[in-house]
């Protein structure tokens, strides 16, 4: 099983939640629609790596903020790239098919080590940069569907096990990236910063 490390352990997480479409500009930065509902897919522990490599030109990376759930509640915070093999997605998306293999594939679920949290989730937010450029950055105030919302929609057809992992979607300035690319996020709750990863793709 793969793991993430949590303080001072090791956790094996069942799976990974994903929210898909959870930024207005995101959405329209890939011409997709606003969705009445709540998207929500999965990516099995499988999927789960705390490096990046390259999965070829049109792997897309998509970073967002990711939360520790135990006991039914978020209980730590990191951050993580929801890797994505576009050209397949579309072609799944143009013939209604699930995402699985654009999604789920191994080495798509990209994540840092997480921190314990107990803090006012509402002034959670993160940057990320590439190569020393500033790519992605969003805030709770900018999520469609907060992160109360996500756990009580998740919980009305699912479990959620200790140690599994919500990605709460990303916002505008997905894109593709390169071996050597280096990537640096930092997630910060109100001026304290709660996690700096950093990853050099392979």
């Amino acid at each position: 099983m793969n793991t993430i490390q949590f303080g001072d352990h090791a956790l094996a997480p069942s799976k990974v939640i994903c929210i898909g479409r959870n930024y207005v500009e995101h959405i329209e930065e890939l011409g997709n629609e606003i969705p009445k509902n709540m998207v929500v897919f999965n990516k099995p522990n499988s999927a789960i790596a705390n490096a990046l490599h390259y999965h070829g030109d049109a792997c897309r990376f998509e970073g967002e903020i990711c939360l520790l759930i135990e006991g039914g509640a978020i209980t730590g915070i990191g951050f993580g790239l929801d890797l994505t093999h576009a050209d397949i997605q579309n072609r799944l998306k143009e013939k209604g098919l699930p995402w699985e293999r654009a999604k789920s594939f191994d080495g798509s679920a990209v994540l840092s080590d997480f921190v314990p949290f107990d803090g006012d989730i509402t002034q959670i937010s993160f940057e990320m940069r590439i190569n020393g450029e500033l790519i992605q950055h969003a805030s709770y105030d900018l999520m469609m569907y907060k992160p109360a919302e996500m756990i009580a929609e998740i919980k009305r057809f699912m479990t959620l096990e200790d140690g599994d992992i919500i990605m709460t979607g990303t916002p505008k300035g997905v894109g593709y990236y390169q071996r050597k690319d280096r990537f640096e996020a930092i997630v910060t709750c109100g001026e304290d910063v709660l996690v700096h990863p950093t990853w050099i793709a392979q």
